[in-house]
C-alpha cells in the first residue's frame, strides 16, 4: 500500500546525514566543570598562601601570618572535597574510568611526543590523551601526599619530631614540584582556546575533537 504525503508519524523523520551532525559535541557535564573549577580555586589558594608563608618579600607585604596559615591549612584540607562530591555524578565517574585506563594507543601517543610527531594519526587519543592521564594520576597522588604531610605538620603533638621534620621536607619540595606542574598545565591550556572553551561551556567543536582526540567519538 502506498502511503500518502503527511501520513507518516512524527517519529518517521529521516536521520540527518553525517554532514549535518551538530558542529559541537558535549565534552564535560556541569558537575565535572564544577569539580574542576572548585579544585582549581582551592589549589590556587593553597599556592598563594604557601608563597605568602615562604617568600620573605610576600610575607612582609601580606602580613597577618596566623590568618594566612589558617587559610592555607583549611584550603588544603578541603582540597579532596570537590572530588568526593563529584563521585555522585555518573559522567564524572565515567571520565575517571577513562583516565584510569591506559591503552596501547596511549603508548603510541607517548612515542609520538618523544619523536616530535604531530597529527591525529601520529598521536591517537581517546577522550583523554596519555599526557592528560599521567598528569591526572600524578596530581592526585601528589595531593594525597601533600594532605598527609600537611596533617603531620599541623598536629605536632601526635608524632615524633623526626616524622614532622621529614614531613616538612617532603611537603615543601613537593609543593614546589606541584607549582611547576600546574604552571605547565595552565600554559598548555592557554595555548588551546578550544580546550578552555570545552571546560568553560561543556562542549567543543567536532573538528577539534577529530584533530586532537580522534578515537574519542569513535569509541563512544
Amino acid at each position: 500500500m502506498t502511503s500518502t504525503p503527511g501520513s507518516a508519524g512524527p517519529t518517521a523523520a529521516p536521520t540527518p546525514p553525517p554532514s549535518e551532525r551538530p558542529a559541537r559535541v558535549r565534552r564535560f557535564s556541569r558537575a565535572e566543570r564544577w569539580v574542576h573549577r572548585t579544585t582549581a580555586a582551592l589549589m590556587l589558594l593553597c599556592a598563594a598562601t604557601a608563597a605568602a608563608l615562604y617568600v620573605p618579600q610576600l610575607a612582609e607585604l601580606v602580613g597577618r601570618r596566623h590568618l594566612v596559615v589558617t587559610v592555607h591549612q583549611w584550603s588544603g584540607l578541603l582540597l579532596p572535597a570537590p572530588f568526593l562530591l563529584g563521585l555522585a555524578s555518573r559522567a564524572f565517574r565515567a571520565d575517571l574510568r577513562r583516565l584510569n585506563r591506559f591503552a596501547p594507543h596511549d603508548r603510541a601517543w607517548l612515542r609520538a611526543v618523544r619523536h616530535r610527531r604531530h597529527g591525529p594519526d601520529a598521536r591517537p587519543a581517546g577522550k583523554f590523551n596519555a599526557g592528560q592521564k599521567i598528569y591526572a594520576a600524578w596530581i592526585a597522588g601528589a595531593t594525597l601526599v601533600m594532605l598527609g604531610t600537611g596533617l603531620l605538620m599541623w598536629f605536632t603533638g601526635l608524632t615524633p619530631l623526626v616524622w614532622r621534620t621529614s614531613a616538612t621536607f617532603v611537603h615543601d619540595w613537593l609543593s614546589l614540584a606541584v607549582g611547576i606542574v600546574i604552571a605547565g598545565h595552565i600554559g598548555m591550556a592557554l595555548a588551546d582556546p578550544e580546550a578552555r572553551r570545552g571546560m568553560r561551556t561543556g562542549s567543543v567543536e567536532r573538528r577539534w575533537s577529530r584533530d586532537h582526540h580522534p578515537r574519542w567519538l569513535e569509541d563512544e
